[in-house]
């Protein structure tokens, strides 16, 4: 039994292991470095310098390429800098397409136009939007905060949590990711959702690990202070120890579940969570 119980578990840290790197790699697309050509492929014969400018210090390590801001906040303050000047021209364009490459959503976008619209004038804002409308022409916008929380993640938000719908004050939702060898669900929490306080009981091993998704949340063990859980943080939940975890207030949260494998495993669900302690967390 326990040789059998630490296969288990070294076979579950492998897994968990794997899916932070996938997590991550949903931020690695704003980090990855650019490799400008531009310069060199129009000009590189009729002003061999300014391409060698172009391509190697403003998309080299001096500017585009340098860490302190990622690629994403780049390509929105691009993007507002020629929409003020009123650059609306192909190289507009190659910036749209760039930052949406770099992760612009279709919601940013249009957020960002209109702001711009009362600094850069009107009439760069609806030119802007033309535009933008060309590069993200294949996206359909969400009709709800669910449907948008999901394009945001890599697992489904799966079907309604009515089984222990009880224990939780607001929607949850479950969607199992492996249900062999290693057993895990993508648990997803409405804002504001959250579990009743309860204890992963077990005599020898067990407890659970959570791995957070996308969004925001919160977790809490009793007498200690909440906390909070991003895209590929690791919270460690040790068996016996009363706590609870979920959403923030301001937006839809994600995070996978491990029951970890252990002797005379059982869960005890608790009191809710209540509005008063809730709402100390910011």
């Amino acid at each position: 039994m326990k040789t059998t119980v630490n296969i288990l578990k070294i076979k579950t840290v492998l897994i968990i292991c794997t899916i932070i790197s996938i997590i991550n790699s949903q931020n690695v697309l704003a980090q990855e470095k650019i490799n400008q050509t531009a310069g060199h492929n129009v000009l590189g014969k009729f002003a061999p310098q300014f391409a060698e400018l172009n391509d190697k210090v403003l998309f080299g390590e001096d500017v585009w390429n340098d860490s302190t801001l990622n690629l994403h906040d780049r390509s929105m303050i691009t993007i507002s800098i020629l929409m003020g000047k009123g650059m609306l021209d192909s190289s507009f364009k190659s910036h749209l397409e760039l930052g949406k490459k770099h992760g612009i959503t279709r919601k940013e976008i249009v957020a960002l136009i209109t702001q711009g619209a009362f600094y850069a004038g009107w009439p760069n804002a609806w030119a802007a939007f033309r535009i933008a409308k060309e590069v993200w022409t294949d996206e359909t916008e969400a009709a709800t905060d669910k449907e948008r929380f999901q394009q945001e993640m890599i697992f489904p938000i799966g079907e309604p949590n009515t089984a222990y719908a009880k224990y939780f004050i607001g929607n949850s939702y479950l969607a199992p990711v492996s249900t062999e060898q290693v057993k895990f669900t993508n648990v997803t929490f409405e804002p504001r959702c959250r579990n009743n306080w309860h204890i992963h009981h077990a005599t020898k091993g067990g407890g659970q690990m959570l791995v957070g998704v996308a969004g925001r949340g919160w977790y809490q063990e009793e007498e200690k202070p909440a906390q909070e859980i991003l895209p590929g943080t690791v919270i460690h939940i040790p068996a016996n120890v009363k706590h609870w975890h979920g959403a923030a207030a301001d937006g839809w949260f994600a995070h996978l579940a491990f029951e970890l494998p252990g002797e005379n495993t059982s869960n005890e669900w608790l009191e809710p969570v209540t509005d008063e302690e809730y709402n100390k967390l910011k």
